[in-house]
């Protein structure tokens, strides 16, 4: 696993500009989002929910932090946090195929890592944060080192998985 250290620069916009985006992008297409989170603890469906209007797009939110919540909500096999564990692409890419499974929405975040202070390890540092975007079928993931204390990789985790959605969402409109 190569952890990336380099932070999108459209998390610079901020959470509400972010969400806000996203909530523009998925009228015009008329997409329904999802987020299956554990580390950001509802972090990400909160942004998307401050956006007055968001009822329109934002279909379900799923916090699921303890390995027992993924398997039971999101379908996470025991085989894969077993072998890769919680903060691991598998892990995360069954995380949002299971929430788009559940809820119906289009398209989906999952967000999984290591926010600190304890928890690391030396092949998952505190930082260590495992993102996928997509929908049942299909997925990408993507693995970031975030800088700063707890709060802070919380917040930046939450910024790149919105971002990621919009992503996603140009991504689809280049594909047709």
């Amino acid at each position: 696993m190569s952890l990336e250290s380099t932070v999108p620069s459209e998390v610079q916009l901020g959470c509400d500009e972010l969400s806000r985006r996203l909530g523009e992008a998925c009228l015009a297409r008329g997409v329904r989002v999802t987020t299956a989170e554990s580390c950001t603890g509802g972090g990400v469906a909160s942004a998307i929910t401050a956006i007055a209007g968001s009822s329109a797009y934002f279909e379900t939110g799923y916090v699921t932090y303890s390995n027992a919540a993924k398997q039971r909500l999101l379908g996470v096999s025991s085989v894969t946090l077993e072998t890769h564990g919680a903060v691991s692409e598998a892990t995360v890419r069954e995380m949002v195929a299971g929430a788009c499974h559940d809820s119906g929405a289009e398209l989906g975040v999952a967000v999984s890592g290591i926010a600190g202070p304890e928890g690391g390890s030396p092949d998952k540092p505190v930082g260590t944060v495992w993102f996928a975007w997509g929908d049942e079928r299909n997925q990408h993931a993507r693995c970031l080192r975030l800088p700063g204390d707890r709060q802070g990789v919380r917040e930046l985790a939450v910024s790149v998985a919105l971002a990621g959605l919009i992503e996603s969402l140009s991504e689809s409109d280049r594909d047709t």
